[in-house]
């Protein structure tokens, strides 16, 4: 069997036909919802456990349109790439989330991937308010919502709640302080 040819590392990153310049025209307004993410964000990420204690660790997150404009997928990255060889505070993860809009529903699904932990998690995601609420389960089947909030152009809060009544109480579990990047030379 020959050996297949070697991809340069900018044509694997960038698969032909994933990314898209924009939001597809038929739906460009409900895709703003989480369009206005896209982009690169330096965040501030912090895990508050159980116990009360916390640890803190610098992370990135990359946003970008994707399948003709019709879904925005994002790239997560704790601690930064940057970082990624010395201890973290945190446990590393380097996962992907895709999110689209469905007409049907007049709602966002929303798919996260974490191949180093094993995680698949599906929400659908919202408006409420101020804030955008995506509510799904954690791996054991209990409630979870992961809560965009205080929205600026270049910066806003993220955080994700738990419940261990069935939705009755949530307790801040992960949060982040995120700002968009300084992509200027």
């Amino acid at each position: 069997m020959a050996d297949a040819p070697q991809a340069n590392a900018e044509s694997s990153a960038r698969p032909r036909g994933l990314v898209a310049a924009g939001a597809a025209a038929d739906r460009a307004d409900e895709m703003m919802l989480f369009g206005q993410f896209v982009g690169d964000w330096d965040v501030d990420f912090t895990v508050h456990s159980a116990d009360g204690t916390r640890q803190t660790e610098q992370a990135e997150w990359h946003f970008g349109w994707v399948l003709e404009g019709r879904a925005i997928q994002d790239v997560w990255i704790v601690p930064r790439r940057s970082k990624r060889d010395k201890p973290s505070a945190v446990e590393s993860d380097y996962g992907t989330t895709i999110r689209f809009y469905d007409p049907a529903m007049n709602a966002w699904r929303v798919v996260y991937v974490s191949p180093q932990h094993g995680d698949l998690l599906t929400f659908v995601a919202r408006q409420v308010g101020d804030e955008i609420v995506l509510e799904g389960h954690d791996p054991d089947g209990s409630p979870m919502r992961w809560i965009f909030s205080e929205i600026e152009s270049n910066s806003f809060r993220w955080r994700r709640v738990v419940s261990a009544d069935g939705g009755k109480t949530w307790r801040l579990h992960k949060e982040m302080s995120v700002c968009r990047a300084d992509t200027s030379p």
